[in-house]
């Protein structure tokens, strides 16, 4: 360890440096803690790893340098790859450190359970540097970040547990926040409250495997090809713009399907309407118990040139949704995989799953498979679309279509204009299944049509513009169709006068048929 005290001014040429000696395993770099109020000419300070002969690229871990004159902590790696981590175990509140950085392929481990990161300034993590919070054994960390500004570009924050960032400024380059709950409902939600900007831009990530919310005052902004908000749940509150960029994705839940089922099993197993989405509360805010699976709340504008998917999309109290003509909503294929309305499957003949109308009956070697059942309202709708069964676990099921929400009775959406696309999709099969001797065993049945229901004031569909429900296509042999499901535009809080004003202009097609 160095430690350069005296508090006057530091002139000269030269290395400072506390760096890791070279061997078969490098060694990791010093300490070194620099206390005077200016460094005059070209003075060098350095505290990278050493060299590895034995695995080039697992040199030492980075060292540390803390500016004592202004508060500052460095952990650089000066560029040289390394998969070893330099730990962290305090973080000085009193008096309150002005910045962190961490870069040049320096990575930091805050290996505690709780901990708590407040600067007065930035934290930035750049080229290549990465902090992980909590250990990968026990995912159930608590991480507080507090700043004016964090800062990443190619660079990652991986958390095992849960997430709470309070900063005014997020700024993302090529980087990645990535939360890891560990599939543990007893971990918090993960909240980033991030009060004037956040911009993602070149592949920027924001994931998170348990419940995710974002709340701001300002803008959102993803960028484009590759930005991604995701989580199991995921709630977007408080801005007064959100744009979701050419290629970004906003997306809730997962990919997997462990993360849909925790989202659309309660929904599926009953046909009641869930209230919180016909009637929901005032305030934003995201537990297991809601019945959305993506929410944007209190946001004045949305724009949408990427794509905007879930399971349950619910957008509330905002002014308007505007989707371009590259861009999507879309709950195509996330609704249930059994359902109300599921479409059996026997002896080859797959029927369709039902919803707004019956699915289709399966018909493979003389053999009759009937459609799913009918189900909901048509006056109010607000169910997720049925899937079908298989003739066993391995060939998978279809999925119906899931549910798309915007507004309220009390809380209409000023105006929704659509260039692009919105969909609520069944599933469709498109291959044959065989036997193990080659021989065919007819096909699955299509998922039926999800929901669209819009509390509206004002509607245009321009041209070359979707708005549909339909049901997935059965399989090519023995597999029926399944069957639409339902828009339904409710109009809220119609102005009248002498002066006729259109509500909706349709240059566009509204699509509700089975397949």
């Amino acid at each position: 360890m160095g430690i350069l005290g005296g508090g006057g001014v530091r002139k000269g040429f030269g290395t400072i440096s506390a760096a890791g000696g070279r061997g078969w395993g490098g060694g990791g770099g010093g300490r070194i803690s620099l206390n005077c109020y200016s460094k005059q000419e070209d003075v060098k300070v350095t505290l990278h790893g050493g060299p590895s002969i034995g695995c080039p690229l697992n040199a030492g871990a980075a060292g540390t340098y803390f500016d004592a004159s202004v508060l500052s902590l460095r952990v650089g790696n000066d560029n040289i790859t390394t998969e070893t981590e330099t730990p962290l175990l305090d973080f000085s509140t009193s008096p309150l450190w002005s910045n962190v950085y961490v870069e040049n392929n320096a990575k930091v481990l805050v290996p505690l359970l709780w901990t708590r990161v407040q600067v007065r300034g930035q934290i930035s993590i750049l080229c290549g540097g990465s902090i992980i919070f909590g250990l990968t054994e026990y995912p159930i960390s608590e991480f507080e970040l507090v700043a004016e500004e964090l800062l990443m570009s190619n660079s990652i924050i991986k958390v095992y547990g849960a997430l709470r960032v309070a900063i005014k400024m997020l700024l993302m380059l090529n980087s990645k926040i990535l939360v890891d709950g560990g599939g543990n409902t007893v971990v918090t939600t993960s909240v980033l409250e991030v009060r004037n900007l956040i911009v993602l831009k070149e592949n920027s990530v924001i994931s998170s495997n348990a419940n995710l919310a974002v709340y701001g005052q300002g803008f959102l902004k993803l960028t484009g090809p590759g930005d991604a908000i995701k989580g199991q749940r995921l709630s977007l509150s408080q801005f007064y713009n959100v744009t979701v960029g050419p290629e970004s994705l906003l997306q809730a839940p997962l990919d997997d399907d462990n993360s849909r089922s925790m989202v659309t099993k309660s929904l599926c197993e009953s046909p009641v309407c869930p209230v919180d989405l016909i009637t929901p509360p005032d305030d934003c805010h995201v537990n297991y118990t809601l019945s959305f699976s993506l929410q944007i709340c209190r946001v004045e504008d949305i724009f949408v040139d990427g794509i905007i998917k879930g399971s349950v999309i619910h957008i509330h109290r905002a002014r308007t949704v505007s989707v371009s003509t590259d861009g999507m909503i879309t709950a195509s294929e996330l609704g249930c995989r059994t359902g109300v309305g599921m479409g059996n499957y026997s002896d080859g003949a797959g029927g369709g799953a039902g919803h707004g109308g019956r699915g289709g009956s399966g018909f493979f070697n003389g053999k009759v498979s009937k459609g799913g059942n009918k189900y909901g309202s048509a006056d109010l709708p607000c169910e997720l679309g049925s899937g079908t069964e298989g003739p066993n676990e391995t060939s998978g099921r279809m999925a119906g279509g899931g549910m798309i929400v915007m507004g309220s009775d009390q809380w209409p959406l000023s105006r929704l204009t659509i260039y692009g696309t919105m969909s609520a999709d069944g599933q469709s099969y498109v291959t044959e299944t065989g036997n193990s001797n080659d021989t065919l065993m007819g096909g699955l049945g299509g998922g039926s049509g999800g929901t669209i229901l819009l509390f509206l004031q004002a509607l245009t569909l321009e041209y070359n513009s979707s708005l549909s429900v339909v049901g997935g296509y059965g399989g090519p042999y023995g597999g029926g169709g399944g069957g639409g499901g339902r828009v339904h535009f409710h109009w809220s809080k119609i102005d009248v006068g002498n002066e006729y004003v259109p509500l909706a202009t349709i240059n566009g097609t509204i699509i509700q048929r089975y397949a």
